[in-house]
């Protein structure tokens, strides 16, 4: 294209208003849409040339192929005033050269129509409705003559008609034959439409059904991980169909739609919807294209692809598109890249010997022939017959056309083309031979009318020349194989497309997709795999969260909640850690957690029973004290015998929490509660005698019959034992009603499983605490009342605050204790117990021991005497 926007094949591309290109062709008033291909002016010569391509035979077949079109310049009142043009249909060429390659290979077989020749008549047909019925009455009437239910063949006719791969085309003329029972066979892709019997019982469909495309483009999709991508296709019933079966598809493996554009199938209509899809294509998020069943109807939106040159983008087409001669050619090629599905054919190998060696030379009837020697190879007409050429460049052939325009190996339509003229022809020699059966000895002509034919058709099950099986019937059709093709564009421009896979919808389940990954070639616009999706993938450790009101490939990445897991990418939900395990720092894997327990060998293990230890010494030592000074007043006026008994508890009471420590098991879960409850009742009960003891010496002046009853009895020595009885009981319904047991806690402590000791009844538990403190209030009670006794080993007040002190510890660790979990709870109860025992050993025991060691002189029956008044000597000797 030259700097005033005129390309080299003598038309403008026009800019408007909308940013976008048309075509406009030189010397019009007015725009207009014209098709995109290589245009080339029309001599005299080159008009008395496009004629009907003719071969004589026993037996013809017609084929109807877009071979070419001519536009005019300039139109006055529907006439021509300017020269004309002819567009090249060079895919259609190669389908045409293999219809007559098949008939030149039948009539060299001699197993098939032995002693018959075939002929072929070849019409070209222009994309509209008059021309396509034109050209049909043309072979149905008579070359050159158009009346309509009149012919003036008398020999020689038409055996069957081969339509184009257009299933416009194939209809109109279907509905055109049936009334003349005319055999038709159809050499596009399968339609359904096409293949009701009820409207084209005289149609027949060469080409494999389709049904397993959507799924092999989907699973191409699946391949690559494209989630999110566009469909163009074009609004008839084809569109709607395979945009059905590619929704379906597309659901079931978790594909979305980023957008459909569906194009109106009519050229006039088409131009603006291209333009506003164009804009649809460049403003999506979704790297990867699909475009179906490309008609003349998609070329405005192949055109504005090709002049914006969108190269980041990935195309995946349809191979009825002949992408390699119908899509202009400019600097960066949008379509680089693209994956072609192409039906899988066998291999015809004298088909490429074919091409080269058809030239003008050896077939001088094929005018199109001679039109591209005159275009592409600078050769002109020299005569007044317009029929030889001079000046060509030598050794010239087909394979020479510049930019791979012709390609040299069958394309699916022409192997569909071949196949056709072998089914009219295997046809053709089942009903010769039915003919021989009937008359053996019959010597006449075999007269064959078109209409005998469908029995054979319909039935018709014969080998191609490749040796593969085929049938027209399209119950009994098989499913279509694919080839996918990579378009590649060298910097030279040369257009190839190289097979890097195939699906098989046949094979076994997950194997059906085979592809070459290292073989395909990107758009220009990726260095590596493109990316299509809506939302970045969702690493482990997190998972998707639907966008609300978008499609289901839309979300945004959450993380997982605490103990949950997600370990592949783009999970829908976070999978919760089993109890035995818990999910590490990037909740993507489970890990094992460690059992622990409250034991020796850590720091707070260690430390509690250290103090333990520590305080059962010092309590010993303390008890040693006592023993020792045995004879001296401050021991005797406290009653010695109750003094022992509360200083051995209380060494027990410090080594019971080491039942608290180390490894659980069903022993130390019974005695942990239960020794301590029993301990601490003998403690507090101990202490109870002692404070009753000492009220009723201080407090008590005329003592009564019952009051010197106790004194004297001593029946104060019965509290300890009936105390205990009381806590006996409540521990033994405890135990024989709900014992505590082993139990884990996984939750407590993240990464760990906790083993403690399940209490088993709360009740009893809270009931056992209720007791204790009970006895300590009634404790506190008794001494508050003799606090203002005199002061000399008066126990009244250190009583008093020993049992606050108790009192408090078990009151404050009742909330702390339910509101820790795991080890810290047992250890929690364990200091609880130290405290408390701390405080009775303390407050009762430290004053008497501070007299005894540092204060002697304090402990002699003179100061006792001076201090106490005569009422107290009764509990001072007690």
């Amino acid at each position: 294209m030259n700097a005033a926007g005129v390309d080299n094949e003598g038309y403008t591309l026009e800019h408007g208003s909308d940013q976008s290109f048309r075509p406009v062709f030189p010397g019009a008033d007015h725009p207009r849409d014209a098709p995109v291909g290589e245009l080339t002016p029309v001599t005299e010569c080159d008009s008395e040339a496009l004629s009907t391509l003719h071969s004589d035979g026993n037996v013809m077949i017609a084929a109807l192929f877009t071979l070419f079109n001519d536009y005019c310049m300039k139109i006055y009142d529907f006439r021509c005033e300017d020269k004309k043009t002819i567009e090249f249909k060079l895919r259609s060429y190669q389908s045409s050269l293999a219809f007559i390659f098949a008939i030149e290979e039948i009539n060299r077989n001699t197993h098939i129509l032995p002693n018959t020749s075939l002929g072929f008549e070849l019409y070209n047909v222009k994309s509209n409705q008059l021309d396509i019925l034109q050209e049909t009455f043309h072979c149905l009437t008579g070359m050159g003559i158009n009346i309509p239910n009149y012919t003036c063949r008398r020999e020689n006719k038409a055996a069957a008609l081969l339509t184009g791969t257009a299933w416009e085309t194939s209809a109109r003329v279907g509905r055109l034959l049936n009334l003349y029972n005319y055999p038709q066979l159809t050499f596009g892709r399968f339609d359904t439409v096409l293949s009701d019997r009820g409207q084209f019982s005289s149609l027949y469909q060469t080409a494999p059904r389709d049904t397993f495309l959507s799924h092999g483009i989907v699973i191409l999709m699946v391949h690559f991980s494209w989630t999110w991508v566009g469909l163009v296709l074009i609004d008839d019933h084809n569109g709607a169909e395979i945009l059905s079966d590619l929704r379906g598809e597309m659901d079931r493996n978790r594909v979305c739609v980023a957008f459909v554009e569906m194009i109106p199938d009519n050229w006039i209509n088409s131009g603006y919807k291209s333009r506003t899809s164009h804009r649809q294509i460049l403003k999506s998020s979704a790297n990867v294209i699909f475009i179906y069943d490309v008609t003349i109807s998609l070329y405005g939106i192949i055109l504005y692809i090709s002049i914006h040159s969108i190269t980041w983008k990935v195309w995946i087409i349809k191979s009825q598109w002949d992408v390699s001669t119908d899509v202009p050619f400019f600097i960066f090629d949008p379509f680089h890249g693209s994956l072609i599905f192409a039906q899988h054919h066998a291999e015809i190998s004298d088909f490429r010997k074919f091409i080269q060696s058809y030239k003008p030379s050896t077939y001088p009837e094929d005018h199109i022939l001679a039109l591209l020697w005159k275009r592409y190879f600078n050769c002109s007409f020299s005569g007044p017959d317009c029929k030889s050429l001079v000046n060509c460049l030598p050794n010239a052939s087909l394979e020479m056309l510049p930019g791979n325009a012709l390609e040299m190996d069958m394309t699916e339509e022409s192997y569909n083309v071949y196949n056709s003229v072998y089914a009219v022809a295997h046809s053709l020699h089942e009903m010769t031979l039915k003919h021989v059966e009937i008359h053996p000895h019959g010597n006449e002509e075999v007269n064959t009318y078109h209409w005998e034919l469908h029995p054979y058709l319909k039935t018709i099950h014969y080998k191609n020349g490749a040796g593969k099986i085929m049938v027209l019937d399209s119950q009994r059709k098989l499913d279509a194989e694919y080839d996918i093709l990579n378009l590649w564009n060298f910097p030279d421009g040369l257009r190839q497309k190289i097979k890097v896979g195939t699906f098989s919808p046949n094979a076994p389940q997950g194997q059906e997709l085979f592809l070459s990954d290292h073989m395909i070639q990107w758009a220009i616009g990726f260095t590596e795999l493109p990316r299509s999706v809506c939302s970045e993938s969702c690493v482990p450790g997190f998972r998707k969260s639907p966008q609300e009101g978008k499609a289901a490939c839309c979300y945004d990445c959450i993380h997982c909640p605490d103990n949950e897991i997600s370990n592949e990418t783009d999970m829908d939900h976070c999978v919760r850690c089993p109890e035995s395990h818990y999910a590490n720092t990037e909740q993507n894997h489970c890990l094992q957690k460690a059992v622990t327990f409250l034991s020796y060998e850590d720091t707070l293990g260690k430390a509690l029973t250290y103090l333990a230890l520590g305080f059962s010494a010092l309590t010993a030592v303390v008890l040693g004290v006592f023993v020792k000074h045995h004879h001296t007043p401050i021991v005797k006026a406290n009653n010695q015998a109750l003094t022992y008994i509360l200083l051995i508890t209380l060494i027990f009471c410090f080594l019971c929490p080491l039942l608290f420590i180390g490894h659980p098991n069903t022993v130390t879960c019974v005695l942990q509660q239960s020794t301590f409850a029993v301990l601490f009742t003998v403690a507090l009960s101990t202490v109870l005698a002692k404070t009753i003891i000492v009220v009723l010496a201080f407090k008590i002046t005329f003592p009564g019959r019952l009051i010197r009853w106790i004194m004297i009895s001593r029946a104060t020595n019965f509290i300890i034992p009936v105390c205990t009885l009381i806590q006996l009981v409540l521990c033994g319904i405890w135990l024989s009603t709900s014992p505590p047991f082993i139990d884990s806690d996984a939750y407590t402590e993240h990464g760990y499983i906790i083993i403690i000791c399940n209490k088993g009844s709360t009740i009893a538990f809270h009931s056992v605490l209720a007791y204790l403190c009970s006895m300590a209030l009634g404790s506190y009670t008794m001494a508050y009342l003799s606090r203002n006794l005199p002061d000399t080993f008066n126990e009244a007040k250190f009583i008093t605050f020993s049992m606050l002190v108790f009192f408090s510890v078990w009151v404050t660790f009742l909330p702390v204790y339910h509101s820790t979990k795991g080890q810290h709870m047992v250890a929690m109860e364990v200091f609880s117990i130290l405290a408390s025992s701390v405080g009775l050993l303390g407050c009762i025991f430290s004053p008497k021991c501070y007299i005894i060691l540092f204060r002697p002189h304090r402990n002699v029956l003179y100061h006792v005497r001076n201090k106490v008044p005569s009422r107290g000597k009764v509990g001072l000797t007690a």
